[in-house]
């Protein structure tokens, strides 16, 4: 009896914490990024919805594009898809699901972790990731900032 006496309370502040850490989290800004030393200056909602949509595999200067995906973090993936075409995440792997069978379009290449992430974006001149704010570092370039 004595256990749970004592394990009650410090289940609540882990609890508690976890939850907090959540919704800060899910209130940090997002933001697209490429390599610092990639051309692109700034791009539109509208250029990175057909980069990580599938319907152009370049950025407006002609260069290679390779849009990334982050598979180990579902909330952050989650957020972007919903601020950038207002779909679920369901919906987008559905669409995706559809694409991929068709052959005709290449979905965005993926990774597993942020830090996975963050070494992709240092070696790879064409890659472009979305990761929360907090999460740049001064080997990234911000591109775009969803409001």
């Amino acid at each position: 009896m004595t256990f749970y006496k004592h394990f009650s309370p410090l289940l609540a502040v882990v609890l508690a914490l976890y939850s907090f850490s959540s919704i800060a989290q899910s209130q940090e800004k997002i933001v697209v990024v490429t390599n610092l030393n990639n051309d692109v200056q700034v791009l539109d909602k509208k250029g990175i919805i057909d980069l990580f949509m599938g319907k152009y595999s370049a950025f407006p200067n002609g260069r290679q594009a390779t849009p990334i995906d982050i598979e180990l973090n579902d909330e952050l993936k989650g957020q972007f898809y919903k601020s950038l075409v207002g779909l679920p995440l369901a919906r987008v792997n559905a669409y995706w699901s559809r694409l991929k069978f068709s052959g005709r379009v290449k979905p965005p290449a993926i990774e597993q972790t942020i830090e996975d992430v963050k070494q992709r974006l240092e070696d790879d001149e064409s890659a472009l990731a979305y990761v929360y704010e907090s999460y740049v570092t001064d080997k990234m370039k911000v591109v775009y900032r969803f409001d």
